[in-house]
């Protein structure tokens, strides 16, 4: 009986080991690229009960059993049946290759585009603010209107905001965030709009007198320290009253070719002075810093072309709009700068309506003190009309100050421009101190006298330090030239400065 089951079992053996070599052979050259493994099998755990507690081995349990050993014997213990091989390791990792690099092609792609929306985002809301102020320029000159363009569109810009924060708050908030880059912009760069004036001044004060010229400083020095005084004590009365009452708590022409060169030199005179340490700063100011480095580049221009310095300094400042130099590319921002108190004011709106009392009093006492006081003093110590005309809106920012002295016959611009810089130049390197020396403790107090008498600059210097101040420094600031330009539009103001002056 042995031998008929020895002769079966071996003739199962070899045909079981000739199907499944068939079968391992067609398998490995049409489903798999790879060798298959069985001898990675782990053992039955049947088969290790079986070891353990032999009545726990069943008859289906010795059948899987045997078959697995069976397959084992078969194959041998070197197959690769079933075994993950090379090629699959070597698929999965260009997988995870391309996966990675398909991934950081979009993080580049997604970082680029958002700094081309970001550039073309700008570019956007400071065309529209640059063209809203081109646009109602020449709407005013040809409805022959004297009255400052800008301001008008600021008041126009405000009420907008105001009426849509009362109706549809959603949409003034989406307008303000539209033009944040442009305002971001405007404030980043705003003393450099002052510069074009100081730097053409060695022409502006060429044909004054010496003794004139010192009565100008004299004015400008004095009146920035008495409007500081009494912008600053107003503020503080007016407020004392208030929380007592309310609150028990090359292009064609010459300017055109070196507009290139000294625009260029000018900015980066600016950019070099903003990075000065702090103790360089107090002595040279950036302003000064830019100015120089303007005057310097008209002096190497002027020399290289051997068209003199005079001539230079002319065409950086031509104002004419057909042929413009680099001081009127920068002074056309300064409309665009007036545009922007109407969104500063209306983020502060908040601040104006709970302080309004001492805001709106001391900004108006100040500023009548500050036109009145100039024409009173110019007339005393004898200094020409004209003169004394041209620096009258001292405390006034270079934007509206010039709208001002339109409003007089006679008065020199530049001249006017001048004053006002230099004005805020004072304020900027010794505000700080005076508002201590005087017990200035109220930051409304500071900031207002700040602005009042220092206009930007001024406000700049005090926010660096004093943030607190910052609101305050911001209402002052456009509240001061605002109310100095509507005085001076009234005729009967007007006419009694001249008469102040003689």
């Amino acid at each position: 009986m042995a031998t008929p089951f020895l002769t079966t079992s071996t003739t199962l053996s070899l045909s079981l080991s000739t199907h499944l070599h068939h079968l391992s052979s067609s398998l490995s050259s049409t489903c798999f690229p790879f060798k298959p493994n069985l001898h990675r099998v782990r053992r039955s755990p049947s088969l290790l009960a079986s070891y353990g507690n032999p009545h726990l081995f069943n008859h289906e349990d010795h059948h899987s059993t045997y078959k697995s050993l069976l397959s084992t014997r078969i194959l041998g213990p070197k197959s690769n049946f079933l075994q993950m091989g090379p090629s699959e390791t070597s698929c999965s990792r260009e997988i995870l290759v391309k996966s990675s690099a398909s991934d950081s092609s979009n993080t580049v792609i997604s970082t680029l585009s958002q700094k081309v929306f970001g550039v073309l985002h700008l570019v956007v809301s400071l065309g529209i603010v640059l063209a809203m102020d081109k646009f109602l320029k020449q709407a005013f000159v040809a409805a022959a209107i004297k009255f400052p363009s800008a301001l008008f569109g600021m008041f126009c810009i405000f009420s907008v905001l105001v009426i849509l924060d009362t109706t549809i708050p959603a949409a003034a908030t989406s307008l303000m965030n539209f033009f944040e880059p442009a305002l971001m912009f405007i404030q980043r760069w705003l003393p450099l709009f002052y510069v074009p004036a100081l730097v053409v001044l060695p022409l502006s004060v060429r044909d004054i007198p010496a003794a004139s010229g010192l009565k100008i400083c004299f004015i400008i020095a004095g009146g920035w320290l008495a409007s500081l005084c009494v912008a600053g004590f107003t503020a503080i009365a007016i407020r004392k009253i208030v929380s007592a009452i309310f609150y028990p708590t090359a292009l064609g022409t010459t300017a055109r070719t070196c507009l290139p060169f000294l625009l260029a030199s000018t900015v980066l005179g600016y950019m070099v002075g903003s990075g000065l340490p702090s103790a360089v700063k107090k002595v040279l100011h950036p302003i000064i810093c830019c100015a120089l480095s303007a005057d310097l580049a008209a002096v190497a221009f002027g020399y290289i072309s051997q068209s003199g310095v005079d001539a230079v300094l002319g065409d950086y400042l031509t104002k004419v709009s057909s042929n413009p130099g680099a001081g009127d590319v920068l002074m056309g921002f300064l409309g665009s700068v007036i545009l922007s108190f109407a969104f500063s004011m209306f983020k502060q709106r908040k601040l104006v309506k709970r302080h309004a009392a001492e805001i709106f009093i001391s900004i108006i006492l100040s500023s009548l003190f500050s036109l009145y006081s100039t024409a009173l003093v110019g007339r005393l110590v004898g200094l020409e009309p004209s003169l004394t005309v041209s620096i009258l809106p001292r405390c006034i920012t270079v934007a509206l100050a010039l709208s001002i002295v339109s409003l007089f016959e006679g008065a020199n611009s530049s001249l006017t421009a001048a004053a006002v810089v230099v004005t805020g130049l004072i304020g900027a390197n010794f505000v700080q101190a005076t508002l201590d020396k005087l017990r200035f403790r109220d930051p409304i107090a500071r900031g207002i006298a700040t602005a009042s008498s220092a206009h930007g600059l001024g406000t700049a210097a005090l926010s660096a330090k004093e943030p607190e101040a910052l609101p305050f420094c911001a209402i002052a600031y456009g509240l001061t030239g605002i109310f100095g330009s509507l005085f001076c539009s009234v005729p009967v103001i007007r006419q009694s400065l001249l008469a102040i002056v003689g």
